[in-house]
């Protein structure tokens, strides 16, 4: 099994947050997508064998594109490679570009996942974040596609904004349990250098959250979506069963995955290779069938800590058979001495030969999987 990604790195503005690789000049849009289709022929043999089960197209914003344009694209995957039937195919839209019309072409396509970009309910947040629409808009884009026969939906919800008050965060999570969404994702505003939101702390005109403040709106997100029936699966990601996200999963769990596109990132198992972050310079690449990528040969200890990484940031955490099978008798040992400590104290559970974060060990993850690490 594998995964395929598909980056449309199109916006028609950026977020003052976003720091993916994105670009608001939509002049490339149809010479981008015969890249993808071409690329996919080029490339189709970095997975040998695999079966697809997971197509995501995200980006910047695929609900730039016109359903007839994604069309065409979700036809150059199934031209390529072999797709299980039923994959999950999931396409990132944003509330704006979502109306009747759109919604009946996408109904013709494959997609059996919708992943929206919401970040807020409240409209002062939202023009704070320079997102296009309104949160009556997300609203009725989510009603809409339930109305269309869309319901493995994803909302994203971003938590940590200066000011936002514990109520205001609270009336978001509780306005997406009322949509009756079965998935949400919930980020804290992240501060990367680089972006509008970086230069405007930096002058002074923003301060961030406090920690108290922050640690409080994780802490409510988690019980007020465990009350509703959600399951914690990933520290960021929250889903009803049935509605686990497998493509983000496979990303955890290290199942290969090939990335098609601008900056987009690919993972075979003992290679990690990514596309350049250039619209013209990787159509050039493609045109000349010499795509332009760089990558890098993963040692064992690398894909320990890897494992590490991703593993125990999920409810399945980290399987110590499979460490020692896949990377060593002595990094298995390794691992086991570095978490008795925090098995000791409560942060790491230690059941049925899998080490998983704790309840309470959520909260220090960075810190208990950097303990873990192996730094040569």
């Amino acid at each position: 099994m594998a995964g395929l990604y598909i980056h449309i790195p199109f916006c028609a503005k950026r977020c003052i947050y976003c720091d993916f690789f994105s670009n608001t000049h939509m002049g490339y849009k149809d010479a981008y997508i015969d890249a993808l289709i071409k690329e996919m022929e080029l490339r189709k043999e970095y997975l040998p064998e695999q079966t697809i089960e997971t197509v995501y197209l995200g980006g910047g914003t695929p609900s730039q594109l016109s359903p007839a344009e994604l069309g065409q694209i979700i036809e150059g995957v199934y031209n390529n490679f072999q797709v299980t039937a039923g994959a999950e195919i999931t396409v990132e839209v944003n509330p704006d570009d979502i109306n009747d019309s759109y919604v009946k072409g996408l109904k013709k396509l494959p997609v059996n996942r919708v992943s929206m970009g919401i970040q807020s309910f409240r409209d002062r947040e939202l023009l704070f974040l320079n997102r296009r629409h309104k949160a009556a808009q997300a609203i009725d884009a989510i009603k809409l596609l339930q109305d269309n026969g869309f319901y493995n939906i994803s909302i994203d919800l971003i938590y940590g904004l200066p000011d936002q008050t514990s109520e205001e965060w609270d009336a978001n999570i509780r306005q997406g349990l009322a949509l009756q969404v079965p998935h949400i994702s919930a980020y804290h505003l992240m501060y990367e250098e680089g972006t509008t939101l970086y230069q405007l702390k930096e002058a002074g005109k923003i301060q961030e959250t406090d920690e108290e403040n922050s640690l409080q709106a994780f802490t409510d997100l988690i019980d007020t979506l465990k009350s509703a029936g959600f399951m914690h699966y990933e520290i960021s990601n929250f889903a009803l069963p049935g509605f686990i996200s497998q493509h983000n999963s496979s990303y955890w769990r290290n199942i290969p995955y090939l990335g098609i596109g601008a900056s987009a990132h690919s993972y075979n198992g003992q290679q990690r290779d990514w596309n350049v972050s250039s619209i013209p310079a990787y159509i050039d690449g493609i045109k000349k069938e010499i795509p332009a990528i760089e990558g890098e040969h993963l040692d064992r200890f690398t894909c320990y800590n890897d494992a590490v990484i991703t593993g125990l940031r999920t409810m399945w955490g980290l399987n110590l058979p499979e460490v020692e099978k896949k990377y060593g008798a002595d990094l298995a040992l390794y691992c086991k001495k570095q978490a008795e400590k925090f098995i000791k104290n409560g942060l790491l559970n230690h059941e049925n030969d899998r080490l998983t974060l704790s309840a309470k060990g959520i909260f220090t993850s960075d810190n208990i999987m950097s303990e873990l690490l192996f730094i040569k």
